[in-house]
């Protein structure tokens, strides 16, 4: 996920308006037509430990996109191969069709027994962003095991989701599973810088063939432990909708000399000027408009006296809630467009004064929010004709998705979080302060749902683009059997209507 966190699976048959290849049969044979009973999620040893050593050696194929168009293309290749000789099941089953968008991009479609349900689709990333060894206590591509828990960069952003989708897929057709609704699995490897090459490509390759999708389930979402302050039970966040973004430069162009004879203000100390007041002056708190709210009224009876009746009564306290959100990073995060000075240049000697200042600032926005309102606000706050204003990239909040009784997606989330952890009696909808590749999709379906069945604590949450990233053993095998289960629920849900649907 493009920081943090912060998706995948499908195959399938060949068919459809332009597939390459048409010669095997559209489904399997005999009683293979027929859906077998339900399958328990019972895995044994063996398939256990080769789980865990699948996820560990993708850990170690260094997939690193380093920025737009520049990758590790090697590992890319190399990655594709792993995983043929890690699911063999996957790119041998008839029904599952398997294609490379962009060259290094996998999309594979699940061709289902009934082409009256529509189709859905998991979405992952096989990108990771950079890691040296420094601040890692183990190597970050090592894939190490130690003390339960595997290590490395993309452990939980996000190859484990991509290992996850394809091991429940291949353990699923190797106990000769069938699947009567038909699913997509679409694996970007640009997702760290964007998606352009991979996420997009696959985007509009389905476009052209007219697909259209129930839902999409992608990164973004946990099973959220210890974020909110004073509340210790943990609960899952489904994510419906996701900020924009703005990355936008900052300039300002002065006369150069020398540093002997310095004028009142240079360009350095304009432009910090003006970067200092963006930091103390935050753009203005959305929570009122959004999931936030919502999110807030669901976990309102798990608090004790008084923090009940306050969440229980937002609509006087609102305003005080608004402000106690503001001690918590996480919270002022979904509460608000996020404002982050990521680069500074200027100077070129230690005894000349620069000519020109630079500063790059990323705006996370809120889906009250859009990106031309927050250029404005930007404007105002810094106040000063002296610096020029360039939006190097920008793109506007993703629609909110629906959580409501009707929202299969949703729902097949809920049902199988259930089942898988039971424990957790708490499913809300949230937003996505990261960026995910499933932006790229809004034209498929009004059903985006952003979720990773794997606890998050707050350390684990700092560890995504940072250091130390891993995951237990054990929640990972979570992660699978999830996966294992949501696929065979999606075959169980009513659809509001029969319809022929071409994939």
């Amino acid at each position: 996920m493009a920081r943090p966190h912060v998706c995948v699976l499908t195959l399938a048959a060949l068919l459809l308006l332009g597939l390459a290849t048409r010669s095997r049969s559209r489904y399997p044979s005999g009683q293979e037509h027929h859906r077998a009973s339900r399958i328990p999620s019972q895995f044994s040893q063996g398939e256990r430990i080769a789980m865990k050593e699948a996820l560990k050696g993708a850990i170690q194929i260094p997939t690193v996109s380093f920025g737009p168009g520049e990758f590790n293309t090697t590992a890319l290749a190399e990655f594709g191969k792993y995983i043929r000789k890690a699911f063999p099941a996957v790119f041998k089953t008839s029904f599952v069709q398997h294609e490379v968008v962009g060259e290094y991009s996998h999309l594979f479609t699940v061709r289902g027994s009934d082409p009256s349900l529509q189709p859905y689709m998991l979405l992952a990333h096989i990108d990771v962003v950079p890691a040296s060894d420094q601040g890692w206590e183990v190597p970050p591509f090592s894939g190490l095991e130690r003390d339960g828990f595997i290590h490395g960069r993309g452990t939980l952003d996000n190859k484990n989701s991509v290992m996850a989708i394809l091991q429940a897929l291949e353990l699923l057709l190797v106990r000769k599973y069938i699947p009567q609704r038909s699913f997509l699995i679409a694996l970007g490897h640009d997702e760290e810088v964007s998606g352009a090459n991979g996420a997009q490509k696959i985007a509009a390759l389905l476009q052209a063939r007219g697909t259209q999708i129930a839902f999409i389930v992608d990164e973004g979402g946990f099973i959220l432990d210890h974020f909110i302050p004073n509340f210790k039970k943990p609960f899952a966040m489904v994510s419906v909708s996701e900020k924009g973004s703005i990355n936008l430069r900052l300039q300002v162009n002065m006369t150069p000399g020398h540093s002997s004879a310095p004028p009142k203000e240079t360009s350095i100390g304009i432009l910090a000027a003006a970067v200092s007041r963006l930091e103390q002056t935050p753009v203005p708190n959305m929570s009122g408009n959004g999931p936030l709210k919502k999110l807030l009224q669901q976990l309102a009876n798990e608090f004790s006296f008084p923090i009940n009746i306050v969440l229980n009564n937002l609509w006087l306290f609102w305003p005080l809630v608004s402000r106690l959100m503001e001690r918590n990073y996480i919270m002022t995060a979904l509460a608000r467009t996020t404002t982050a000075i990521t680069i500074f240049n200027a100077g070129v000697k230690e005894n000349v004064i620069p000519s020109v200042a630079q500063a790059t600032v990323n705006f996370r926005i809120h889906p009250a929010q859009t990106v031309q309102e927050v250029l404005e606000l930007v404007k105002n706050i810094v106040a000063d004709d002296r610096v020029q204003f360039h939006v190097l990239s920008a793109f506007e909040p993703l629609p909110v998705s629906p959580s409501d009784d009707q929202a299969l997606g949703y729902q097949l989330l809920r049902q199988t979080l259930q089942s898988v952890f039971p424990e957790i009696n708490i499913v809300a909808p949230g937003t996505c302060i990261a960026n995910t590749d499933s932006r790229h999709y809004v034209n498929l379906t009004t059903g985006i749902y952003r979720f990773n069945p794997v606890y998050l604590q707050p350390q684990d949450f700092r560890s995504i683009h940072g250091f130390n990233e891993k995951i237990s053993v054990q929640a990972y095998e979570n992660q699978v059997k999830f996966i294992f289960e949501f696929i065979q629920n999606a075959d169980t849900e009513l659809e509001q209507a029969p319809h022929q649907h071409e994939l």
